[in-house]
């Protein structure tokens, strides 16, 4: 039976959607019968957190996954050592990045490439070009890459000119939260989340808002943040404090009860590599107004009130037709539902164990002829 180690070393608990990914999709494998087994490679951080999750033993590897430079070297070196220490079968990097050289086949997640295509969103400027040379160094050594969305398939052939025959589309699922309601609200609510980087366009949502009539403007919470909100003084400038709170990075529960309690979700992004939030949303009943970005396309397809992420005027449009418009809201609800469930984490189990068989083979021909036979 092979023996996968599955590289964590970016798993601290702070991580967003690429954390989601890793422990929804290993939780599906643990439900999958046996056919590989695993070991997780944990950064310090990541030994520390819950993994009833994961279905196999979980290593300490002493790295940490929150200071950048030990955690490049871990990714660039230690996965490979730690790989041929255990005697694995096969490496799995969930998180975009992975060993540089290894002897044991590689399976690679990557999630987007927004380093590449929108280099301008980045907000430390100075580890775009060493993130850059790290996906190449990873894309050249993985037998494999597995990646969320056709849009980002395309990327990755584009600008790491990985083969295409070794490149496979697994969309992801979400993990729907506590049902919502279309029921009229006496205060509707818009519900915005993610990391303050440009590229997620909360000063356009914000810029958005104070257009939308007052007699009428939602309230809407943004989680996510960090530190010293950057979006506060933009609040101010609009004078939007009695209509807008801005949240850190919230608990699941607390997350979960807000996502049960709003209108829409509001995701205004100017690029993304997928749409977690936005499958997750809908599988709850949740309405989505969106950024009209082919990626999203893929995921909401005509489950969605779209907007042109660039322009404030439209945004505050989509806004309008959402809180004045209840026929369309229960409309998006029922088909966020049907749209949603079209994916789950048992798909997206069967696909990667698909990709993993295929790396296998891709890296000993000869094996998987035998097995053939």
């Amino acid at each position: 039976m092979p023996l996968v180690l599955v590289d964590m070393l970016s798993y601290t608990g702070s991580k967003g959607g690429m954390e989601t990914y890793t422990r929804e999709l290993y939780r599906a494998l643990g439900a999958v019968p046996e056919e590989f087994t695993f070991v997780g490679l944990a950064s310090r951080e990541g030994s520390r957190l819950d993994h009833s999750w994961f279905p196999g033993d979980v290593i300490d590897s002493g790295i940490s996954g929150e200071q950048r430079i030990a955690w490049a070297r871990g990714e660039l070196f230690a996965v490979s050592r730690w790989a041929g220490r255990l005697g694995v079968d096969l490496i799995h990097c969930p998180a975009t990045l992975g060993p540089m050289r290894s002897r044991v086949p590689t399976v690679l997640t990557i999630h987007d490439m927004l380093y590449f295509s929108h280099p301008e969103y980045m907000t430390t400027p100075a580890y775009t070009e060493p993130v850059k040379w790290m996906e190449r160094l990873a894309s050249r050594n993985a037998a494999w890459v597995l990646t969320d969305s056709r849009v980002s398939a395309d990327e990755i052939v584009r600008y790491l000119r990985f083969p295409e025959d070794r490149l496979q589309v697994v969309h992801l699922a979400g993990t729907p939260t506590s049902p919502t309601t279309t029921e009229t609200r006496r205060t509707d609510l818009l519900l915005a989340m993610g990391n303050r980087r440009p590229h997620k366009n909360f000063d356009g949502l914000l810029r958005a808002l104070a257009l939308v009539d007052a007699s009428i403007r939602p309230h809407l919470v943004v989680t996510g943040s960090r530190g010293d909100d950057p979006l506060l003084p933009i609040v101010r400038e609009l004078g939007l404090e009695p209509w807008v709170d801005l949240r850190v990075w919230v608990a699941p529960h607390e997350l979960e009860m807000l996502a049960s309690t709003a209108t829409a979700l509001a995701v205004p992004s100017f690029a993304e590599g997928f749409g977690l939030p936005i499958l997750e949303a809908m599988g709850s009943g949740l309405p989505v107004v969106i950024s009209d970005l082919p990626v999203f396309r893929e995921v909401a397809s005509d489950a969605a009130i779209y907007f042109d992420p660039a322009d404030i005027a439209s945004i505050a449009r989509a806004i309008t037709r959402l809180v004045t418009e209840p026929d369309l809201r229960s409309q998006l609800h029922d088909a966020g539902i049907r749209r949603a469930g079209e994916f789950n984490w048992s798909r997206v189990a069967s696909e990667t164990l698909d990709g993993f068989r295929s790396a296998l083979s891709v890296a000993h021909p000869s094996r998987s002829r035998n097995r053939a036979r």
